[in-house]
Formats: C-alpha cells, sequence, structure tokens
C-alpha cells in the first residue's frame, strides 16, 4: 500500500501535543510495518530523525503551510498534486486537514473542536477557517480517528457525524516520563524555583488554557497559605494572550510565577518530576496530555472537571471548576495541607496512568487504516 501522511508539524525542537502524537504514533507504525510505502509530507525542511526506517519517502511541498490561506492552497493544490501523482491508497493526516477536492480515501485524527465552543480564543481568519473546513474535512474523511470519547461524542454530535465512523485512540506518554531521585528534585528546585516547592502548568500560552484565573487562584493561594510556593508556567505564547499578560501584571505574587518557556524534552521532565502538583485547569481540553505525564512522574494533579479531562484523569485528580478560582485555590490548599489525599492520588495515577501508550495508540490507528483497506 502507498500511504502518504500529513507531517508537516513534525519540526525539530518544537514539537507541541499533535506533533508528538504524529512522531509517536508514526514512529512505530513505519517500523512495524515494513510492508508498506509511506510517503512524508512536509511543507519546509525536515529533520533526518523523523524518517524512522527505510519504508519512508520524504518530499517537501510548497507553499510552507502556517497561514489559513497557505493551508488551503498546501492541502487543495499541493497535496491533491502529490496524491494523484503517486497514486495514494491512503491519506493520513494527524492535525485534521484533507484535501477536499482528492478522491484518494482519507483518515484525519481530529483531537477536539474546541473553536465550535470558544471561537473568541482564536484569530479571525484562524476561527473562520476551522469552522468553515472541518465539517467539511468530517464528512469527507473515510474514517475519523480521535482521542478520547469526549471529543468522539462531540464530533459525532456538532457534525451530525454516525457513530461508528469516530474511534478513539487515545493519547500515550513519553517513556522518559519517570519519577526522579531526590537529588534531582533538589538541583532542579535550586535552578527553577530558588530551592522552593512549586505548583507546574504545562501547555502553551492560550486563552482557553485558563491562566489568567490560575494566577488570581495561586495569589489566593499564597495569601491563605502564606507559604513560599512557586508557580512554574511552562510553554510558548499562542494566539490572544493579553488577559495572560494582565493578570500576571497585576498579581501580588509575580515573583512567585515562573515563566520558563518552553523547555527540552530533558529539562521539562525534570522540572515536571521535581514538582510538588500540578495544576492544569483549561476551560476546554481533548485530552490533555500534561496529566498522564504527571502522573507517569508521581506527581498529583489538580484538574479541571470539564470536558475531556475526568476521562482521562479517572479518580487520580482533584476536580475542580475552572470557572471558578476558590476552588481551584482550595484544591492547592488541601494538596499541601493533606498528605494522604497526596499520596492517595499518586497512588491512583501509577493505575490510571496504564490505560494510556503510545503502543496502544499506534496500534489502535493502525487498526483503523487496516480495517479501510
Amino acid at each position: 500500500m502507498k500511504i502518504v501522511v500529513n507531517t508537516r508539524l513534525l519540526i525539530e525542537n518544537k514539537l507541541d501535543g499533535i506533533g508528538w502524537f504524529t512522531y509517536e504514533t508514526l514512529k512505530r507504525i513505519t517500523k512495524n510495518h515494513p510492508e508498506h510505502d509511506f510517503y512524508f509530507l512536509f511543507d519546509r525542511k525536515y529533520s533526518n530523525k523523523f524518517i524512522f526506517s527505510d519504508n519512508i519517502t520524504p518530499i517537501i511541498i510548497k507553499p510552507p503551510a502556517r497561514h489559513p490561506f497557505l493551508w488551503f492552497l498546501w492541502f487543495e493544490v499541493s497535496v491533491k498534486k502529490i496524491l494523484k501523482k503517486l497514486n495514494a491508497d491512503f491519506f493520513i493526516s494527524p492535525d485534521g486537514y484533507l484535501s477536499l477536492s482528492s478522491k484518494t480515501k482519507q483518515i484525519p485524527v481530529i483531537h477536539d473542536i474546541n473553536f465550535v465552543h470558544r471561537p473568541q480564543d482564536l484569530p479571525l481568519l484562524t476561527r473562520k477557517y476551522y469552522n468553515y473546513f472541518f465539517p467539511k474535512f468530517a464528512k469527507k474523511a473515510y474514517k475519523i480517528a480521535t482521542v478520547s470519547q469526549y471529543s468522539k461524542k462531540d464530533i459525532e454530535k456538532e457534525y451530525n457525524i454516525q457513530k461508528d465512523k469516530t474511534k478513539v485512540v487515545y493519547n500515550g506518554c513519553n517513556e522518559i516520563y519517570i519519577p526522579v531521585s531526590e537529588n534531582v528534585k533538589i538541583l532542579t528546585k535550586q535552578k527553577y524555583s530558588e530551592g522552593k516547592n512549586y505548583f507546574i502548568f504545562i501547555g502553551t500560552l492560550h486563552p482557553r488554557k485558563n491562566i489568567a484565573r490560575l494566577f488570581k487562584a495561586f495569589e489566593m493561594f499564597k495569601e491563605k497559605s502564606n507559604s513560599d510556593f512557586k508557580l512554574l508556567i511552562v510553554g510558548t505564547k499562542m494566539f490572544l494572550t493579553k488577559d495572560i499578560e494582565q493578570a500576571y501584571s497585576f498579581s501580588k505574587f509575580k515573583n512567585d510565577i515562573i515563566f520558563t518557556g518552553r523547555l527540552s524534552s530533558y529539562d521539562l521532565h525534570h522540572v515536571l518530576a521535581s514538582s510538588f502538583a500540578m495544576t492544569f485547569v483549561p476551560m476546554f481540553e481533548g485530552f490533555g496530555i500534561p496529566l498522564i505525564e504527571a502522573m507517569n512522574c508521581d506527581i498529583p494533579v489538580i484538574s479541571s472537571n470539564t470536558t475531556s479531562l475526568p476521562e482521562v484523569a479517572g479518580s487520580a485528580a482533584i476536580f475542580v471548576n475552572p470557572n471558578s478560582t476558590k476552588e481551584i485555590k482550595d484544591a492547592m490548599i488541601k494538596i499541601t495541607e493533606d498528605e494522604i489525599l497526596r499520596k492517595n492520588l499518586i497512588e491512583k495515577g501509577r493505575v490510571q496512568k496504564t490505560i494510556f501508550s503510545w503502543d496502544k495508540t499506534a496500534e489502535k490507528l493502525w487498526n483503523i487504516i487496516e480495517e479501510s483497506f
């Protein structure tokens, strides 16, 4: 079979959630199925580290697709042309975008449709593109993969998709995320938090991640507890961040809020595994990989009670209403004062994390492809 894959988000040192999904699943699928030919489509120069096996042919096609107008040209002109030239059997798209004008069978991974529910979080052209084209992508798709039961039901409801068309393939967790020694924790805290305990948030600095409200809850926590805890924010800016910047600048404890920016996988592992607890309270999430990364590091979790997050965290989290700074603050107080609760959450996380692995993800995604032959 000739299987063409949209790999435009495989960017060295810049993998985000969908990029990691692409990397981890394709690395396994291509190596496990040498009998098939895979063609990886990049929109710019690529790293050879993404060419996982001998059955992969990398192809760069233009234009670089990083803007709604260029997305359209890339998928409707360049991708269509390649699919026809190769006489491809399948087109797999881990970021959900398809070529509507191509006759090739296509399987997108639509991670979530947050833009349907929270269009105000996105720039005008981006939200118009998503809300115009993704319903068409869902209709065009031969099969759809998504990353949670929540997203499956949401896609089916919003786009009127029959239930047997959409399959769930949970995300996994990078194998580097394991607990670290006390010595590593001490050195990491000295490097990032002046030797103090800290809460951690991991993700893009995006309005739906609810970071502004997290800052306010942290301020309330500090006032109530009179503790020396810090709050580490790990991630890069994305789209609108004015509310985040304002919440930070007005915080009484902004000197205790530390922005690390994007970290290498090695540093991120140490920073996460050395934290006291994860505070992950977004308004909307299709899955929430940081939750299982924390569980794999024996770090307890404070999580939103919305969208897919209860499904992912199971019983291994303190759940809060993301609209309530009081609930977020109360959870911070509870997890710092109740050591038995903290240990119970860690134990439950050790059980919950076994549900998720990239091996399982790759196998389930491949099953969708194979069933479509």
